[in-house]
Order: C-alpha cells, then sequence, then structure tokens
C-alpha cells in the first residue's frame, strides 16, 4: 500500500512537472510569436506597375547605392593565408583530426538542454575497418546555424575509422580538394581586371573589397614592424584600388573579415589583448597608405560568426579551443564574450584613427559588417534555444560599439529554424545550396527591428552582404528581387538605408563548404582557365542597378520560371546532408545531393508562418481545432504570366 501510495504521488509530482514545463514553454512561444513572427501588412502595392524605386542619382543620405562585395579568402590568389593552410590539412592522417566522421551534437547553447546528437556524413563507403581507441572527442555543432555553435569534449570510447588503401579521405574544406587548382580561387591578386570589368558593366556604384592582415603582416611583428611588413603587398592593393577607381566605382574596403594571420591564431587570437594592437598596427598601415582613396570603411566582418566558429566551436582554422574554453563559452566571461570584447575595443580604436586621418574628408564613413538572421522555433520547447542564440548574436556587439558608428552593415542570408540542438531543413521551405532558408521578410523584420532599437542614434544601414548559392540560376533572379523589394518596403517605413551590396561577383571559395555553393552573378569554368560565363542574374541585376526600379512585370517573369521547374518537379544541387530527423549536418560536402524545388509562394508579403511543428503542439492543435474560430485570411492575388494566342477565324 505504501508503494502504491508512493507511486501514486510521484505520479502527480511528475504530471504537475510536465504541465508547469509544456505551460511555460507556451507562454513563452506565446510572447516570442507576439513579438517576431506576427503578420505584417506590406507597404508594397502590388497592382502597381513599378514596386520599388531607388533614388540612384543623388548623393549622401537622400541616394541609393547598388554595389557587389566580396573578400580576399574568397578571390585571392598567391596567398598563404590559415584558409590555406586549413583547406590543405589531411585529418584521415591525423588522429586528432576526425572531424566529420564522428556524432555531430549540436549544442547551440546551454539552455538547449533537449539536443541530442546525430552522425555528420561518412565519405567514402559506409562498410570500413575501424579500431577502438580511448581519445578526446570533438562533437561539431551544426552550422551555418548559428554560428551557434560550441563544441564539446568527452573522453570516452569512440570508433576511429582506418580508411582502406585508395579510400577518400575527408578534409577540413568541403569541394576544395575535388576541383582543378582551388589554391588559385579567382586570381584577383594576379588579375583584379577581370573582377572589376563584370563589375563595371553592372553599372554598380561600389565595390567592397579586402586587405588580407596575413599578405602584410606575414610574421608576427614581436620586434617591431620594420622587419616584418610587406611594404610591396601594401603598394600593390593601393594599385588595385586604383584600379576600381578606374572603373569608375567608389572603394569599400574591409579591414578584417575572417582571416586571422596563422601566427596570431598560434598564440590565441582574439582571445587576447595584444591582437588589439597587432591589429592595430595594420590597421594604420592601411589607413596611412589608402585613407585618401576609401570612401567607405567595414572594420570587422561578422564578428560573432568568426568568434563562435572559430573560438567556441573550433570549425575554423585559429580557434584550437580546449575543454574549459568550450564548457565556459557561453558565460559572461568566456572565450566568445572575451574575444568580442576585444574586436569591440579594436573597432573603437579603428573608428577613431580612421576619422583621425580623414578628418578634413567629411564623406569617409566607418563601420562594421554584422551577420543577421531570422531565426524561428521549430517545436514548443525549442524557444529558449532561439533566444539564447538571439541574445548572443543580435545586438551586444552593435550594441558596445554604436557611439562609434557612421553606419550599421547588415548581412542578410535567410532564415533559419531551429529544433533541439540542430538546425531542422523544413520539407515545405526553399534553401540554397548551402541550407539557408529563403526568406525576405527575415530582412524586412531585421531592418524594422535594428532601426527601432538605434533610431534615437540616427545612424543609417547598409545592406554589405544579400545572396543566394544557386548554380541553377532560377532561385537566385526572384530571390534578389524579392529582398530589393523588402529593402524598399523598409524604406518606405521610414528605414535610413543607404545601399545594397550583392554577394558576390564570381562563384568563388566559400570558407568551410569550398567550390561547391554558387553565390556568383557569372560562374567560373575552374578546367578552363577559370573562363566566366554569365548568368541571367547578372543582366537582371545590371538592368535594376541602371534604372533603380523593380518592375513588377520583371518579378513576375522570374517568379514564373521558378514556379515551372518547382511544378516539374525538377531538381537543383543541394549541398547539406540530412539525417532521419531531418536535422542538417554541420559540414558541407564535396559533392551535392539533388533536392526538387518547392513549390510555396515566399515572395516578400506573401509567406505564410506554420504553427509550431513539434508532435505536441500538432496533437493539441488537431484537438482545440473544431472550438477554435478560424480567422478570414484575405486571398493574395497572384499575377500569372500573360500568353496572347493567335486569333483563328474558320471560313
Amino acid at each position: 500500500m505504501e508503494l502504491l501510495t508512493l507511486f501514486i504521488t510521484a505520479t502527480k509530482l511528475a504530471g504537475v512537472l510536465v504541465t508547469v514545463t509544456v505551460a511555460a514553454n507556451g507562454f513563452s512561444f506565446s510572447r516570442y510569436r507576439r513579438k517576431h513572427l506576427r503578420p505584417f501588412k506590406s507597404p508594397i502595392d502590388e497592382s502597381s506597375d513599378t514596386l520599388a524605386v531607388f533614388n540612384i542619382n543623388a548623393e549622401g543620405e537622400d541616394g541609393f547605392f547598388f554595389g557587389l562585395a566580396t573578400a580576399p579568402a574568397h578571390v585571392e590568389d598567391r596567398l598563404n593565408d590559415a584558409w590555406l593552410q586549413f583547406a590543405e590539412e589531411h585529418p584521415c592522417d591525423n588522429s586528432d583530426s576526425q572531424q566529420g566522421l564522428i556524432p555531430v551534437d549540436a549544442v547551440i547553447g546551454s539552455a538547449a538542454a533537449d539536443g541530442g546528437s546525430h552522425p555528420a556524413q561518412l565519405s567514402g563507403k559506409e562498410a570500413r575497418k575501424t579500431t577502438r581507441k580511448k581519445k578526446k572527442k570533438p562533437l561539431k555543432v551544426s552550422m551555418e546555424a548559428m554560428i551557434r555553435g560550441f563544441q564539446k569534449f568527452e573522453e570516452e570510447e569512440v570508433e576511429e575509422e582506418v580508411p582502406e588503401p585508395n579510400e577518400e579521405c575527408h578534409h577540413s574544406v568541403a569541394a576544395w580538394h575535388n576541383v582543378p587548382h582551388p589554391e588559385e580561387r579567382v586570381r584577383f591578386w594576379s588579375d583584379p581586371d577581370t573582377e572589376l570589368k563584370l563589375a563595371k558593366e553592372t553599372g554598380i556604384s561600389v565595390f567592397r573589397m579586402g586587405i588580407d592582415w596575413s599578405r602584410i603582416m606575414p610574421e608576427e611583428p614581436v620586434n617591431g614592424l620594420k622587419d616584418t611588413v610587406n611594404f610591396a603587398a601594401l603598394e600593390r592593393y593601393k594599385w588595385i584600388i586604383h584600379r576600381v577607381h578606374s572603373y569608375g566605382m567608389k572603394v569599400m574596403l574591409t579591414l578584417f573579415h575572417h582571416s586571422l594571420p596563422p601566427w596570431a591564431g598560434d598564440y590565441g587570437g582574439w582571445k587576447l589583448e595584444k591582437t588589439v594592437d597587432y591589429f592595430m598596427d595594420f590597421t594604420r598601415l592601411v589607413v596611412d597608405s589608402v585613407s585618401d582613396m576609401v570612401d567607405y570603411w567595414v572594420t570587422f566582418n561578422e564578428p560573432h560568426v568568426f568568434c563562435m566558429l572559430t573560438y567556441c566551436a573550433g570549425a575554423w582554422p585559429g580557434g584550437h579551443p580546449d575543454m574549459l574554453e568550450v564548457a565556459t563559452s557561453a558565460l559572461p566571461t568566456g572565450v566568445f564574450n572575451q574575444a568580442m570584447h576585444w574586436m569591440a575595443i579594436a573597432h573603437s580604436k579603428a573608428y577613431d584613427y580612421i576619422h583621425k586621418k580623414s578628418s578634413m574628408l567629411s564623406n569617409r564613413i566607418v563601420g562594421v559588417a554584422h551577420h543577421v538572421s531570422f531565426m524561428r522555433p521549430y517545436g514548443l520547447f525549442d524557444v529558449a534555444a532561439v533566444t539564447l542564440a538571439n541574445s548572443l548574436t543580435l545586438f551586444p556587439y552593435v550594441d558596445s560599439i554604436c557611439d562609434k558608428l557612421d553606419f550599421i552593415g547588415l548581412n542578410y542570408y535567410g532564415q533559419e529554424v531551429v529544433s533541439g540542438a540542430g538546425l531542422k531543413l523544413v520539407e515545405t521551405d526553399e534553401y540554397s545550396e548551402s541550407g539557408r532558408g529563403v526568406y525576405p521578410d527575415g530582412l524586412y523584420r531585421m531592418l524594422i527591428q535594428f532601426h527601432e532599437r538605434y533610431k534615437h542614434l540616427k545612424i543609417p544601414f547598409i545592406i554589405t552582404e544579400n545572396g543566394v548559392s544557386d548554380e541553377t540560376d532560377l532561385i537566385r533572379r526572384p530571390y534578389m528581387l524579392e529582398h530589393l523589394v523588402a529593402i524598399y518596403a523598409a524604406m518606405t517605413m521610414g528605414v535610413p538605408v543607404l545601399g545594397y551590396l550583392f554577394w558576390t561577383i564570381s562563384d568563388n571559395w566559400e570558407w568551410a563548404d569550398g567550390y561547391g555553393p554558387k553565390f556568383g552573378l557569372v560562374a567560373v569554368d575552374r578546367a578552363n582557365n577559370l573562363a566566366r560565363i554569365k548568368r541571367p542574374s547578372y543582366h537582371l541585376f545590371s538592368k535594376v542597378v541602371t534604372s533603380g526600379i523593380v518592375k513588377r512585370e520583371v518579378r513576375d517573369q522570374a517568379w514564373n520560371e521558378l514556379q515551372k521547374s518547382a511544378k516539374e518537379k525538377k531538381t537543383r544541387p543541394f549541398y547539406r546532408a540530412v539525417n532521419k530527423h531531418g536535422l542538417m549536418y554541420a559540414g558541407g560536402l564535396d559533392k551535392p545531393i539533388q533536392r526538387t524545388y518547392i513549390e510555396r509562394d515566399w515572395r516578400f508579403g506573401h509567406y505564410e508562418m506554420e504553427g509550431l511543428q513539434d508532435p505536441l503542439s500538432r496533437l493539441l492543435r488537431c484537438i482545440l481545432r473544431p472550438i477554435t474560430p478560424r480567422r478570414k485570411r484575405k486571398s493574395k492575388k497572384v499575377v500569372s504570366e500573360l500568353v496572347l494566342q493567335p486569333l483563328k477565324f474558320d471560313v
């Protein structure tokens, strides 16, 4: 009887705990939905022939510019940087680097307690000889995701793979070893004119490029700069910037774009204060050399992305986090906030120095390129993970430097759906080749959120990166147009946006994804001396840039072509592996799988957000549906392509 009483009491307590937990998560989601997921009324008049008009002829804050963006690590040849060294590593020959051959634990944050692990993709055949060995196992994070990766280490029995002879190795950078001349990237260092001509022919007015820190300072300047600075490389960069001006384009120059010098990575990089001093040495060299030729300065590109993937996940070169750093990385005094703090100090010092040297040139403005993505929970218990990720990445860095900004640059690519501690591939959503969900509404929402937070500072915005990996070019055309419409919609709501830079000109090296995802308006035939082939989106971009107008007819044509392929169930490349639960793996693929185009209306103002999709939420919806009053939805007119048929006369 006592046991029965104890069992009943325990059951009641468990029931109370479950009820409280579900209620608390339901309340959290309700608040999150009201703040982030509420439908909005589009300010765009879709019945008009002209959907967006950008003032490309005016100067200053009243005008709007178009540009193209790139970075040294993506395009420069003859560059022995950390990324080249990282790509040339052979983990299959190193027992301490079994990346991709072990389970992936997508620990988005310490709050995502219900997350599990899932196996990373295996290269070669599944059946292999294995031995058992006691060793430290890195459990990698599903990322692009967040950029929200944390890596944890644990001592346990793991299977260490011993490849058979001639088997394919798993490399640190996917789709790199299996392409011709990967180290040449797109030869922007030795032949910048090929890219610059392509950029100029689109009609853009701003060209975004960078100067690689490791090329200027190939060695740590422990005894001063005299013997460690490559002044010839600095002069070469100065000449390239002159070439940009000779094509009639202004320069937006990035100082740090995800490429830490190998020597800085060896001692800890941005985890230590002395990196600020070294970075300022580099900044002073660059500013003193080219300050009179640069119109827009970007001190740091996506600093929180770099810190998380380098120092928390160990997925990028230069990190090497130890067990203690990983375990405490998300804490206020952890390695993430530590590195972000020194990057904020470095930005502030660089900002002051640039303005000091450019005091007589009022049109030189300084900012950062900050990565934002629209995140939403897949299930009821995923709100905590989304909230944690946003709290770490969305506003803190900009908050810390907002008094030292002339503009806020936003890099936006799409949405991410969080499930457990990983990223969910939603079958009804459209995705880029690299696993980013296509969601133009998210850019509008982000602009509105950032404007509301910083409007008292009267800081304008620049879309410093926006693009999609799409070799077929069918998604890229409507993607580009819908995001431009989203920007214009935000501008009509009072958000000051100075310009838009598309990523990118030609297909290039995409970080740890290698040459797989194709982001370029121009294709590159790597087997044919890097010959360039302009895609249809190149000509569409040129048309919009030169006119400053997005026409309804052009929008409908691009959308109808995509939907035609979707209806015909055509496929296109996809460089992310997915497990049986629909969670995406962390790494890219050497060779793509095929994914069909999706019949879903993701145009700006048309995307209808689903409710929570976890089993409990679906069950509750089924139970409550009969007693829940249905809201009337206004049907949205979809303009179909008009086809004129010839008249027939019967005699």
